[in-house]
């Protein structure tokens, strides 16, 4: 696999209690941050309940945080297709990437929260092929084909094209994908990239390894072709100086999001609530150990571990994602995303391997180095004319004198100079 690049996924889950003005703000203070430290990729989600999934328009979050940023591409994460007509969706991302530049990235999906799906009056049963329908029609219109004509039993187009095609020819495009296989087989089927959402839960790694498969599969049904550098998998972390350290950052976090969230809020199944948080924290991140749990709570070196650990049973991927919680405090979260970029990302590009040949060699070879440099010293000072009875004076004018106090000892002053000889 080629180098390994790094982004994140805000859904967001935010704790309740926090106004959402201010929230939007931190949000656009993180987009910029990760920017700053170098991280390739930004994806929000769409939500329209649950109190802790605040945003509602991923591409209006996106287009502010476009004009906060430089370089780092910005991935609806993920857009529900079954609640919008396919022709806006297109038309918004096209704006998106205009707007930033040519950073855009459309990522889609079903829809995740069934309360969001109840308000819109849609079906459950039939999201997945919704999305699936409206995929066909948003690829054709970014594509810019010849205008054409659509009849759904849920949209209609008529004579439709877009006036304004991407900045960028091919607009990264992805498939969420969770534990069933649909995600995948639709990356396949379109020949675009997957987000593995699910990645970060216990059921979700367990799946992992035959994830690529379904996608495969489809793309050869459909002959398309696809890269597992296009792969994005999500990860959940909290990374500190020690692993002492994240755990109790994030312990207390943890447990909030887990009780009132996953298990108050949503009811998800198999999830109940915990009163021991410190059993909960190691259930969830394996006490810090690398490939022992969901998440990883511990050092850069057992992120690096966890990560490796996901790629050999994967198989390989392009994009890690860490999932962007508030586990611990914004102090505490910030510094962990700059531990990732000091050190978790060179592990992976190849950035500090060179650096550290380089230090390997001068050690293993200090001593004829050294030996090489003195000797070259002394060749140039005995080529001067007088040198050799210039140094025999100073040798013999040093061995009359006393030695001079030289240590410094608070209170007792400068020492004088001894008398001459």
């Amino acid at each position: 696999m080629a180098r390994l690049e790094f982004g994140t996924f805000l859904a967001p889950h935010h704790p309740l209690g926090e106004s959402p003005t201010r929230q939007f703000q931190r949000d656009l203070d993180f987009a910029e941050h990760l920017d700053r430290w170098g991280f390739e990729e930004f994806w929000c989600g769409e939500h329209h309940s649950s109190g802790w999934e605040m945003i509602a328009s991923p591409e209006m979050f996106l287009a502010a945080a476009g004009q906060r940023t430089h370089r780092i591409r910005l991935g609806t994460g993920v857009i529900s297709l079954p609640y919008h007509h396919p022709f806006n969706v297109a038309q918004r991302m096209v704006q998106l990437d205009h707007m930033t530049q040519g950073r855009a990235m459309f990522g889609s999906g079903p829809g995740a929260l069934p309360s969001d799906a109840r308000t819109l009056g849609i079906d459950s049963l039939v999201q997945r092929d919704r999305q699936d329908e409206a995929l066909g029609v948003i690829t054709r219109l970014l594509r810019g084909e010849e205008r054409f004509s659509y009849d759904s039993e849920w949209f209609t187009l008529r004579d439709a094209a877009l006036q304004i095609l991407p900045i960028q020819e091919n607009m990264p495009m992805v498939a969420a994908s969770s534990i069933s296989p649909s995600g995948m087989q639709l990356a396949g089927k379109y020949g675009m990239g997957a987000l593995s959402i699910a990645s970060n839960s216990t059921a979700g790694i367990a799946a992992l390894p035959t994830q690529w498969g379904f996608a495969q599969e489809s793309a050869a049904i459909h002959g398309q072709t696809i890269d597992r550098k296009n792969w994005r998998v999500m990860m959940s972390w909290h990374i500190a100086e020690s692993r002492e350290q994240a755990r109790n950052e994030a312990v207390d976090g943890l447990q909030r999001w887990h009780n009132e969230y996953n298990v108050h809020v949503l009811g998800r199944p198999g999830a109940f609530h915990v009163e021991d948080k410190w059993k909960l924290l190691d259930e969830i991140a394996g006490g810090g150990a690398a490939g022992a749990g969901a998440a990883v709570v511990g050092t850069p070196d057992d992120l690096i571990t966890a990560i490796k650990h996901l790629q050999e049973i994967t198989g390989g991927f392009g994009v890690v994602l860490g999932f962007a919680n508030d586990w611990a405090n914004r102090e505490a979260s910030m510094r962990s995303w700059e531990l990732v970029s000091r050190y978790v990302v060179p592990a992976f590009n190849g950035s500090v391997r060179l650096m550290q040949e380089s230090a390997d060699f001068v050690h293993d070879h200090k001593a004829e180095l050294m030996a090489s440099a003195g000797a070259a010293v002394m060749q140039k000072i005995m080529a001067h004319e007088g040198a050799s009875q210039a140094m025999a004076t100073t040798i013999a004018q040093m061995s009359k004198k006393p030695a001079r106090e030289s240590t410094f000892r608070p209170g007792a002053g400068v020492p004088e100079a001894p008398a001459e000889a």
